[in-house]
């Protein structure tokens, strides 16, 4: 690995936070005076002296207090569609993180180009049909969609660090196998908030087995793969034995990697940041094997596929008495806005 590329420098940067360095308290003092900002920060919204702003139809966020990926991409793909199974119309708020266009307020369709919207957005579209906005600001972005499109409710996605914008319902995320990872603020762990923080939100959903607990688990389950050259569907065991590359350009590249290895395949995972690419054509000049990534990662490849490549859906997965407390709790916050 080239610890000098992006991809190396976030997975070192994993191995410190999510594991034991010596580094982490090199850097605590920095991580200090990020927590006091924080605190500082949260204050002043919390007291009046940044001004907060009331959306007119009720907000749901969905996000975490860590750096990377949790799942919230396929929580606020089910989200929206809970919420439209039970007659509301949901909307969807990102930031659109690696576009060219994050200055300005864009609505996103299933036919966007990921270099204008950015890749979870273009996945949230393709999935949901919901109509979905992006910015950096995410009061605009929620205001433009509600005057853009007929909806009742709108879900944030990653907007829980976002204080101005007044919600009526808080999703916390978790990674089940990296949790909270050290437990220190940023940089010398993966905090953006204190761990008491969870304490605060309405919900906290767990993404697969953990010791973590005060939350409700939910799994990601894979569908069959899709060919990004003709659309065709593949089960997952008749990769079995194979070596594949597994391109996985998300926050937790291992689990696609350990996903694959419970079919039997032997995965080759690519060393790529999140929300990155890689050369297609590079990889079977290396190899010729098949290629196996996620769909947040095709949906940057599917204008230039290489052969034999696939991409893996997944779908969330939670038991019936917890999904229906969820909704419950989620039915009676925005109720009553």
């Amino acid at each position: 690995m080239n610890w000098f590329s992006r991809g190396g420098f976030e997975r070192s940067l994993e191995r410190l936070w999510y594991g034991e360095s010596a580094i982490g308290w090199v850097l605590q003092p920095f991580a200090v005076v990020f927590r006091m900002l924080v605190a500082l920060r949260v204050q002043a919204y919390h007291s009046g002296i940044f001004g907060r702003e009331r959306i007119p139809v009720p907000v749901i966020v969905v996000g975490n207090i860590t750096v990377g990926g949790t799942g919230k991409t396929p929580i606020v793909s089910w989200l929206a569609t809970q919420l439209s199974d039970s007659g509301r119309k949901p909307g969807i708020v990102s930031r659109g993180y690696g576009t060219s266009m994050r200055s300005r307020l864009v609505m996103v369709t299933g036919k966007s180009s990921y270099q204008d919207v950015g890749d979870e957005p273009l996945v949230l579209a393709r999935q949901t049909g919901a109509p979905i906005c992006i910015g950096v600001d995410r009061v605009a972005a929620v205001r433009h969609l509600v005057g853009e499109a007929d909806v009742d409710v709108v879900i944030a996605d990653d907007g829980l660090q976002h204080y101005r914008m007044i919600r009526d319902f808080e999703i916390a995320v978790v990674d089940g196998q990296r949790v909270l990872g050290n437990r220190r603020m940023l940089p010398a762990g993966p905090l953006r908030e204190p761990p008491a923080r969870m304490d605060k939100v309405d919900v906290v959903l767990i993404n697969g087995d953990s010791d973590y607990s005060g939350g409700y688990r939910f799994d990601l389950l894979p569908r069959q793969a899709v060919s990004l050259g003709d659309s065709q569907h593949r089960d997952l065991s008749e990769f079995g034995g194979m070596k594949v590359w597994a391109v996985a350009g998300i926050g937790n590249p291992q689990r696609f990697s350990t996903m694959l290895e419970a079919f039997a395949i032997n995965p080759v995972l690519v060393d790529i940041p999140d929300h990155g690419m890689v050369s297609l054509s590079a990889l079977k000049r290396q190899q010729p094997w098949p290629i196996l990534m996620t769909e947040k990662d095709a949906v940057k490849y599917l204008d230039n596929p290489s052969d034999d490549t696939w991409y893996v859906p997944v779908v969330v997965q939670m038991s019936e008495p917890t999904e229906a407390s969820i909704m419950k709790q989620i039915h009676s916050a925005i109720s009553n806005d």
